[in-house]
């Protein structure tokens, strides 16, 4: 099944309320997806209140969100897997930190062991698909409204 916008949004918020830092989400998708939707709910969950421009050009956003700092990554105008450590990666979810990366694709061997892969496609043009992945020992995300696929990832447990 899919997910409006709107249902997408509300379950993006619940994740920034919720999840414990620190915490890395890399977000999957074609264009048009809804990667930066959901970044954007997630944000704003945490706590964050100012506006959020996409990374897209400036590759990376840092926000105060109260005890937590959300960091948005847009990897997509990368060129080499080695780009990202100009932009701080090695220093990503070491503290109080909300990690959200859009396109990992494109430095997906630097990836942490400890995350969550948050797939979104679309279904028809107001709809979108969601299928969440574990790896390793990420902290938990509330559960996604009813009709939205969970698959696990590496260890085979299913992740919630």
């Amino acid at each position: 099944m899919s997910l409006t916008e709107a249902q997408l949004e509300a379950w993006g918020e619940r994740v920034g309320a919720s999840l414990r830092a620190p915490a890395f989400i890399a977000l999957r998708g074609d264009l048009g997806a809804g990667k930066s939707v959901l970044a954007r709910a997630i944000a704003r969950g945490a706590g964050v209140t100012a506006a959020m421009p996409s990374p897209t050009f400036n590759l990376v956003f840092r926000y105060a969100a109260g005890a937590v700092d959300v960091v948005h990554l847009d990897l997509y105008r990368l060129e080499r897997e080695d780009e990202v450590w100009e932009l701080g990666w090695r220093e990503l979810g070491a503290a109080a930190e909300i990690v959200l990366v859009e396109w990992p694709e494109r430095a997906e061997s630097l990836l942490p062991e400890d995350r969550w892969d948050v797939h979104i496609g679309t279904t028809e043009p107001h709809l979108r698909t969601v299928m969440l992945q574990a790896y390793g020992s990420p902290p938990p995300l509330p559960p996604l409204p009813a009709g939205a696929s969970q698959e696990p990832a590496g260890s085979g447990e299913r992740r919630t």
